[in-house]
């Protein structure tokens, strides 16, 4: 059954690229005839999918901003959704995106073809009606958070934890000074990372603020380097037309395409939130997060149920409680964060037992991702079968 299979998976930006090629890796493992086709980034491509398009065209964030790209969306929806189906796909995996992947999926499923969403909506979080167009939408979730499982039992849909494949790939200690000596930075200064986001929209509402509490920790506490991690030349070009004229004591240290290196030499972070946060949380740094998006997105998020939640923060909701300090929206400027920031540097942390509840996490989320989840998939192409 394994032979000549033919996988049909679709990625939204980054971190979806990072997880599409790790699967596909183990798809090959287990199916080694087995054809890649979708929407990829260069990891996927790397790992042997055929891009029909690429991962970075929808790499874009919120409700409000989503609007001036609609029409190219729905455009490479409905061709990709025509070519999976023409080929035909013998399953179709979405990974994360799920505002473009599960109407695919919806689409496919009706047309006969079973169909996964490799990590799940935060449904659990807010408007959580959409379990019911997930229910019907996918045969199957793979699950890279351990509480989101229960949440999909008492709606009907069949979920999997799989672990998470970060969780994986990331030692359960790094050394800090080895990772300095890799990008260049100094070994012995205390070094504040920050991590203003992948995505276009994150990055240009984040770069100002960060960088303007950069800015404030540096007048504070001289000795404190800072470097950037910019997640392509295209992000770096948005990060510094979005600076808004803030400039450090000493210029940054701007790293291009090495984020987990960078955090791995820091000291203190100040990161996005999302999959960074985990990165950090998963090399044991202490961090400040902080999410900002326009405020008519926020405002549907609000109306939609985001703020019933006690925290936003992957490491606060895996944690179950708030093990580090999160703010939003207006809260994100560099009076609040750099004095947050200057405490940490000082050793004051809000939460005393943050490294021994990071550890338990990242144990929690190591289980062989990557595998499980082609596991599950090949599974679920043996049951349609």
């Amino acid at each position: 059954m394994a032979r000549g299979l033919r996988i049909a998976l679709a990625a939204g930006e980054h971190s979806g690229d990072t997880l599409g090629a790790g699967l596909v890796e183990a798809l090959k493992a287990l199916a080694p005839d087995a054809q890649f086709v979708g929407i990829a980034g260069p990891k996927m491509v790397a790992a042997g999918c055929e891009a029909w398009f690429r991962a970075e065209e929808l790499s874009v964030m919120g409700l409000a901003e989503v609007l001036p790209h609609l029409p190219r969306l729905l455009k490479i929806r409905r061709e990709l959704r025509e070519r999976i189906k023409a080929l035909p796909a013998d399953v179709f995996v979405g990974i994360d995106a799920p505002d473009f992947n599960l109407p695919v999926s919806a689409w496919l499923k009706r047309a006969g073809i079973p169909t996964v969403q490799y990590v799940s909506p935060q449904v659990w979080a807010w408007r959580q009606g959409r379990v019911k167009t997930i229910r019907n939408s996918v045969d199957l979730v793979l699950c890279v958070l351990p509480f989101e499982t229960k949440f999909y039992e008492q709606h009907g849909v069949d979920a999997k934890f799989i672990g998470h494949p970060l969780a994986d790939a990331i030692p359960l200690t790094v050394d800090r000074a080895a990772a300095r000596v890799a990008l260049g930075l100094p070994a012995a200064s205390p070094l504040l990372a920050v991590l203003p986001g992948s995505r276009r929209a994150e990055v240009a509402t984040l770069a100002g603020p960060f960088m303007a509490a950069a800015a404030w920790v540096q007048r504070a506490r001289p000795a404190v380097e800072v470097a950037v991690a910019l997640a392509s030349e295209p992000i770096g070009e948005l990060f510094r037309s979005s600076l808004g004229g803030v400039e450090l004591p000493r210029p940054p240290h701007l790293v291009t395409g090495h984020a987990r290196d960078v955090l791995a030499a820091a000291d203190v972070v100040l990161t996005a939130s999302g999959t960074a946060s985990l990165e950090a949380l998963l090399l044991k740094r202490p961090m400040v997060v902080a999410h900002r998006i326009v405020p008519l997105t926020y405002w549907i998020v609000r109306r939609l149920g985001a703020g019933k939640l006690p925290h936003f923060s992957l490491p606060n909701l895996l944690a179950g409680r708030g093990v580090v300090p999160e703010f939003v929206q207006k809260q994100v400027r560099a009076d609040v964060l750099g004095p947050v920031l200057c405490d940490f540097f000082d050793g004051k942390m809000p939460a005393p037992d943050w490294y021994d509840a990071f550890t338990s996490i990242h144990r929690q989320l190591r289980c062989d991702a990557s595998s499980a989840a082609a596991r599950e998939v090949l599974e679920l192409v043996r049951e349609a079968r």
